[in-house]
């Protein structure tokens, strides 16, 4: 059903893809096959997105059908226990997003020389993300306009490109671009599942 959390597992996508990429590199970094591993993970995860795409096509042609005349293994599975799925979701989300959170900061300070470098990045980086996402909130509460989700990753990504043009580096920058590009693009893709949740 429509509710906020539903939205949220639309909307982290491109975040979560970046997370998971992110821990993966610091979890395997020195390990023998480094490349090799990574390589495996990215082919488990295309064989699970591929599974996902397949029941997903199932349940949305069948389940209507096969629920009622309880013949279809996967169908009842989920009517027997469909309910538990938004829980698991937001568990995997949250461990996901705590690896990733403290595999980036490690990641990131191995860049600085020293303590002081690293505040410089860090404290303007907390304060304007802070504003921004209280800012956001506030907007959210007084719009209900569908390009809202469109002009937070805007907002969002202008803001830490204005940063990193005072404390980063050029492939930083470009780094924003890429992302900026990626989160729209999954925005996109998912724009009638959104549609969907605010009509609910």
């Amino acid at each position: 059903q429509g509710a906020h959390s539903s939205q949220l597992y639309l909307l982290c996508q491109y975040s979560l893809g970046c997370g998971v990429s992110c821990g993966l590199s610091f979890l395997l970094e020195g390990a023998p096959h480094r490349s090799w591993n990574l390589v495996l993970a990215a082919g488990l995860a295309g064989l699970l997105a591929l599974h996902a795409w397949r029941l997903a096509r199932h349940v949305c042609a069948l389940y209507e059908l096969h629920s009622r005349a309880r013949y279809c293994g996967v169908c009842i599975l989920l009517l027997a226990a469909g309910h538990g799925i938004p829980h698991l979701l937001r568990n995997a989300l949250a461990l996901t997003f705590a690896v990733a959170n403290l595999a980036a900061v490690e990641l990131i300070n191995r860049d600085f020389l020293s303590t002081g470098e690293a505040m410089r990045f860090w404290t303007p980086l907390t304060i304007c993300y802070t504003l921004l996402v209280v800012y956001m909130q506030e907007e959210s509460r007084q719009s209900t306009s569908r390009g809202l989700v469109f002009r937070t990753v805007v907002v969002r990504m202008g803001g830490l490109f204005i940063l990193l043009l005072t404390v980063g580096r050029w492939t930083d920058i470009l780094h924003v671009f890429v992302s900026l590009l990626g989160e729209l693009w999954c925005l996109l893709r998912s724009a009638v599942l959104l549609e969907s949740c605010w009509k609910q």
